[in-house]
């Protein structure tokens, strides 16, 4: 998708400050389905699959692991809570239901359920909500303080890096596949082609929890603008700090770069300050600072000056790493 902007989009691009609740509700529930799921997602998946329940599986039904998943699972009144952003879907006129509904691939469309909704009949759409609030509440709701966290630590230093580069910095730093080519933002999503022309109603950047692999967006052209993407998680997310007994945990990248350099690495994943590195990791601010060097250097953190302060954020190199995946490669002919 080919995100063109005018010098007015740009000065209107908003980096959301909180988690929408529908956005990692679908994206939880794509995440449940896939059997290529991350490694840092495996103990989740296995705490969530077995209290999967039927009205439950009515989500799964629309949200395929791969393809097209309906935009009015996602009204932009979701950015306000899960209750503003179900009472958004369950207003929503027949005709915009049905209409999202016949890009779902044609196995999806066969069940009585989601032909109900295509009708239009109340009680399914009611019983999509139920099913939806139901698979919150067992797969993003009790993990949403460190989903928050993480998205916190996205925000500071996206906004560390405005203040320091501007906002197009941004645009272009967002994730490798998501180029910025003035005034277009191209963002890489298979099976999709389309055009879409702010016209001065500017851009939402949303930093998932759920996201994996590659940024999404809604299908619709006509519906707000809004680019989701992926943000770096802290490997341990669903672990305890300390192990039992006490002894801390061997960091997955300790035997690539040494204990404490990994450490320093992964307590980077959330963004910091040189004193906070020192204080997560539990090392003195002199120490913290040169193995940040050492890891800047190596092109696997970036460190932004402001006020007197270095604030210190991972690569997209760095990231990867730590995800441990291969880096995605965006060549300047790719369409």
């Amino acid at each position: 998708m080919r995100i063109h902007f005018t010098s007015v989009d740009l000065g209107r691009i908003r980096l959301a400050a909180e988690p929408d609740i529908l956005w990692e509700t679908l994206l939880a529930a794509h995440m449940v389905q896939t059997g290529q799921a991350p490694l840092i997602f495996s103990e989740w998946r296995n705490r969530v699959r077995p209290r999967l329940t039927p009205p439950m599986r009515r989500l799964l039904t629309l949200a395929p692991p791969r393809g097209y998943s309906p935009d009015f699972l996602t009204p932009p009144e979701g950015a306000a809570g899960l209750t503003e952003g179900l009472d958004a879907m369950l207003s929503l006129p027949r005709q915009q239901l049905l209409r999202d509904l016949e890009l779902l691939a044609p196995e999806r469309r066969e069940g009585r359920f989601v032909r109900a909704l295509a009708d239009g009949e109340a009680p399914a759409l009611h019983a999509l909500g139920d099913g939806i609030t139901a698979f919150h509440d067992a797969a993003v709701a009790p993990y949403l303080e460190k989903i928050r966290e993480h998205i916190a630590a996205d925000r500071a230093s996206r906004s560390q890096a405005i203040l320091a580069h501007g906002g197009e910095h941004v645009l272009n730093t967002l994730h490798p596949a998501i180029r910025w080519d003035p005034p277009v933002l191209e963002v890489a999503v298979p099976g999709t082609t389309e055009d879409v022309h702010l016209e001065g109603r500017g851009l939402r950047l949303v930093p998932s929890f759920f996201c994996w692999r590659a940024p999404t967006i809604l299908r619709d052209p006509e519906l707000p603008p809004v680019v989701v993407y992926p943000i770096v998680h802290d490997p341990a997310w669903l672990l305890d700090v300390h192990a039992p007994g006490g002894t801390r945990q061997e960091p997955p990248l300790a035997a690539l770069l040494g204990r404490t350099r990994a450490e320093v690495l992964e307590a980077t994943a959330r963004g910091c300050t040189t004193s906070e590195l020192a204080r997560r990791v539990r090392i003195a601010i002199a120490t913290a600072s040169h193995h940040a060097t050492v890891l800047r250097d190596a092109g696997l953190i970036t460190t932004h000056r402001t006020g007197g302060r270095a604030y210190h954020t991972l690569s997209v190199l760095g990231r990867d790493l730590l995800n441990g995946r291969r880096p995605m490669i965006i060549r300047s002919g790719d369409g």
